[in-house]
Formats: structure tokens, sequence, C-alpha cells
């Protein structure tokens, strides 16, 4: 059975979303952040040298970073569900979202949210660009979905997991005003009975 090592308050919320989607049995080890620095502790490092969530172990399988886990998921599914078709429109269009979530949107995002942890006199060097990019990021985003119900086409995915997470954190850091289709889309997501499931972990 399939081991999913998850961190509260994390991203490793989109695998036990997934996992509760494809209702594939799986075992659940939680890890608690410090509650003072907020990081992780030191039995993620006992599992990956990289001491991050999510993991998942699967007999002598041990991934760490989201997509690589929710493809490895998906494979173990004998119908390869929320995942569309390979060679399709929809196909590629699922590989760019699950990897933007984590590529060009992760960086500006995690970066703002630190941002607002810090007293800040005045403009600092990576202000403006990073202004740029979540203007640029989220102008993309928005424009995406007043064209369709989801990120892939019109059938959720597993890259509507990927990005709704961060979305989540975007939206906490106030980056969501007036982006009324993502604000939309993400009222609607985080409904799935799955979804409430898997926050309900923390």
């Amino acid at each position: 059975m399939l081991t999913v090592h998850h961190l509260n308050q994390s991203r490793s919320k989109r695998v036990l979303w997934l996992l509760e989607e494809l209702s594939m049995p799986y075992e659940r080890v939680d890890h608690q952040r410090d509650q003072i620095t907020r990081l992780a502790p030191a039995s993620l490092k006992a599992v990956h040298p990289l001491g991050k969530a999510p993991v998942v172990v699967d007999g002598y399988v041990v991934l760490c970073e989201s997509s690589a886990v929710m493809e490895y998921i998906i494979d173990q599914d004998e119908q390869h569900r929320f995942r569309p078709t390979p060679g399709t429109p929809e196909y590629y269009q699922y590989l760019e979202w699950s990897h933007f979530a984590e590529g060009s949107l992760g960086l500006p995002v995690i970066t703002k949210l630190f941002m607002q942890m810090e007293d800040r006199n005045g403009s600092q060097p990576m202000d403006n660009y990073i202004a740029k990019e979540i203007e640029v990021d989220f102008a993309y985003i928005e424009s995406t979905l007043s064209q369709r119900a989801y990120f892939a086409g019109g059938e959720f995915t597993a890259a509507d997991i990927m990005m709704t997470v961060i979305l989540e954190i975007a939206d906490r850091c106030g980056l969501l005003q007036d982006r009324n289709s993502t604000q939309a889309y993400l009222a609607k997501v985080t409904q799935r009975p799955a979804y409430q499931k898997a926050a309900s972990f923390g």
C-alpha cells in the first residue's frame, strides 16, 4: 500500500486530494511543523534527503516533488483517471499547467508570501521583478479560466489539483483581487468532496 508522508499546512494536501478523488487506498503518516520556526521536522529528513513533503513510499519507490508524485499515482490507477489521453491537446495543456504551478507561478507567489512576513521599509531589489511576474502569471490564469471550466479543458484533472493549492496561497496573499474567473474557479473546485476530506487533515 502507498504511504503518504504529509506535512500540516503544506502542498502535500495535493497528494491526499488526488488519492481521495481516485478512492485509492493509502496510509497517511503525519508530520507537524515546528510551531515557532514553521519548518518541517527532522522526521521528514529521515524519509527523504530533501526533508520536504509530500513524499510517497511504495515498496522500493520513494518520491518527492508534487508533480512527479501525481504522475506516479495516476500510473497506478488502471484507468489513468484525472489525466487526459496522451497526445491530445488537453494532455499538453495538462502538462503545461501541472508544471506551471510549481515553476512559473510558484516562485513569485511563495516569494510574495515571504515578503509579507517581513518588516519592509521601502522598495527592495526584487519587488519590481516579483510584481511583474505576478501580473503576467495571473493575467494568463484569468484569461484561461474565463474561456474554459478547468485548466486542461472541460474536465477536472490533476493539473487542477496542482494549481488549486498554489492559488489558495495566492488568495491568502491578496493576489486574486479583481480576478473574478479565478475566484469563481477556486470556489468551485474547493467544494469537491475529495478536496474537503484532504483539507480536513490539516
